[in-house]
């Protein structure tokens, strides 16, 4: 949902974006689960093991599950599943088929495209030599372990990369690009977007280079749309991968890895259920067989009829929230960005006056029934909604709608958490901090620069460091920190009180949860 690394949305799940607050409400402990009954088949399955299913009017984060898959993946899933074959054999099949549908040289089914990289990252390092897969993450002896990431392409899948024990270099600019490559140049990893189409290092010019020194390059599509033929291999690509439990409405466990048959054999070989280091990022025949009924649902699919149907669904919820007077309403279209196309409807008003903001919708529309993930919130005077229609089921607008008109005309009394009086509490100095993380512990420093009520200064972990801000009120105090690390960030929400020379309290970690904190002087 990754914002942490670029200057736009993720496309595979909601933590890009420092969004510790709404995401609190996805992390265990916010929405306790009833006590379970016992597994029942049918429409109320998630219910009988205590879990509320959602209506996503947000897009296809992994966190909320993706997408769903369409009824001749299910189908073939389920076919699948009731006999026995040669993997080796159908993964040849499947390599012939996809090539025929998307007209790329060959394809792979993987589990998910975050393994898709893995894979690729194994072959353009390995080759098809079992010597080396073998060895795998160890790259001692070998002759190529570095893969060259532009700048505007680190990201938090890096580690797909960096978990076949690759060497990351990054490039900047053309002449950076040209001091990167060398005899241990083993590939490009290019992620997907608008990033990748401006500026000195486009996917072209990076192909281009690539090609004169005959070096693979990589392209991370997971949220595109399919293109047949393919933008990226016709821009010089050697491989791409798509996510299949995105647009493509497959399995959310799979993904495709299309391009050149020699690259693709040998990430095949370092896959299950051959032995070496792809061996846990397994596949099964179903997802298998279900990828491939994505795929060749994709060009029958009447993509301008899903459009129309979209926007249908927005006008629906957007007439129902103007009702509300005060209340305006715009479906944007998207840019030419590949990634999540889809519409947006985007709802306004003025916050103060309602009585209720955007950001506290959002949270009311998860917290409550129906339980709905909104795309985004946004508070104060102006204060915003939006809703992304693509992966909502039918006759789920009627819904949407009768819940936002509900709370905007008539918005339940909001909790206000009365602000701490008195004097500041001296925070300023050096501070020595244990986090607590329930089955581990480490010691993180603070320097604190209090100035009034304001607080600034630097937070330093065990291996990562960044600047820090907050407030004291009273007794309460308050701070947020952000680590980068690799294409990513680490974020730090901390909420204490001094008591006693000492600072305690929470910490919320994001996507990684919570944790106690204590902080004594140093």
């Amino acid at each position: 949902m990754k914002e942490f690394f670029s200057k736009r949305l993720p496309r595979r799940d909601v933590f890009r974006g420092s969004a510790l607050g709404f995401l609190g409400s996805f992390l265990p402990g916010s929405a306790q689960a009833a006590p379970s009954k016992g597994l029942t088949l049918g429409s109320t399955l998630y219910e009988s093991i205590g879990v509320k299913p959602l209506i996503n009017a947000r897009g296809t984060f992994t966190i909320i599950s993706g997408s769903t898959m369409l009824p001749e993946v299910r189908a073939a899933m389920t076919e699948a599943a009731q006999h026995h074959v040669h993997i080796d054999e159908m993964m040849a099949a499947i390599g012939a088929r996809l090539a025929e549908l998307t007209q790329a040289e060959f394809g792979m089914v993987t589990c998910g495209c975050s393994a898709a990289i893995t894979h690729a990252t194994a072959a353009c390092i390995a080759g098809g030599n079992p010597d080396l897969h073998v060895r795998l993450p160890n790259l001692t002896g070998f002759a190529k372990d570095e893969v060259i990431i532009p700048r505007h392409s680190r990201n938090v899948y890096d580690a797909a990369v960096r978990a076949v024990g690759a060497k990351i270099v990054e490039a900047s600019t053309v002449e950076e690009l040209d001091l990167a490559f060398g005899p241990r140049t083993a590939m490009i990893y290019i992620l997907a977007g608008p990033n990748a189409e401006s500026g000195p290092l486009t996917t072209q010019v990076i192909c281009d280079m690539a090609k004169q020194r005959n070096v693979p390059v990589f392209v991370d599509a997971a949220a595109e749309i399919l293109t047949v033929p393919n933008v990226h291999l016709a821009k010089g690509a050697t491989l791409v991968a798509y996510s299949g439990g995105k647009c493509i409405r497959g399995p959310q466990a799979a993904a495709i890895l299309l391009g050149e048959k020699n690259w693709l054999q040998a990430a095949w070989l370092n896959s299950a259920p051959h032995h070496a280091f792809g061996r846990a990022l397994k596949v099964g025949k179903e997802e298998i067989m279900g990828m491939l009924a994505a795929v060749e649902m994709w060009p029958k699919r009447d993509h301008k009829a899903e459009w129309k149907e979209w926007e249908a669904r927005l006008s629906t919820i957007a007439d129902r929230a103007r009702k509300v007077d005060g209340v305006t309403a715009q479906i944007k279209q998207p840019s030419d960005d590949l990634s999540n196309r889809t519409p947006q409807l985007v709802l306004t008003w003025d916050g103060t006056k309602l009585g209720i903001t955007g950001s506290e919708m959002r949270q009311l529309l998860y917290d409550t029934d129906p339980r709905i993930v909104a795309a985004g919130g946004s508070g104060g005077q102006q204060s915003t909604l939006s809703i992304v229609p693509y992966q909502m089921m039918p006759g789920e607008e009627k819904i949407v709608g009768e819940r936002i008109y509900s709370l905007l005309s008539k918005p339940p009394a909001m909790a206000k958490t009365a602000p701490n009086s008195g004097t500041p509490a001296s925070v300023g100095g050096k501070w020595k901090v244990q986090l607590d993380f329930g089955r581990s512990s480490a010691t993180h420093s603070l320097v604190l620069q209090q100035d009034a009520g304001k607080l600034g200064g630097t937070h330093r972990g065990e291996f990562y460091s960044g600047p820090l801000t907050g407030q004291v009120a009273g007794n309460a105090v308050t701070f947020r920190s952000s680590h980068r690390v690799h294409g990513t960030s680490l974020g730090y929400d901390f909420k204490g009180s001094v008591e006693n020379g000492q600072m305690k309290g929470t910490v919320n970690l994001g996507e990684y949860g919570t944790a106690q904190f204590t902080a004594r002087r140093a």
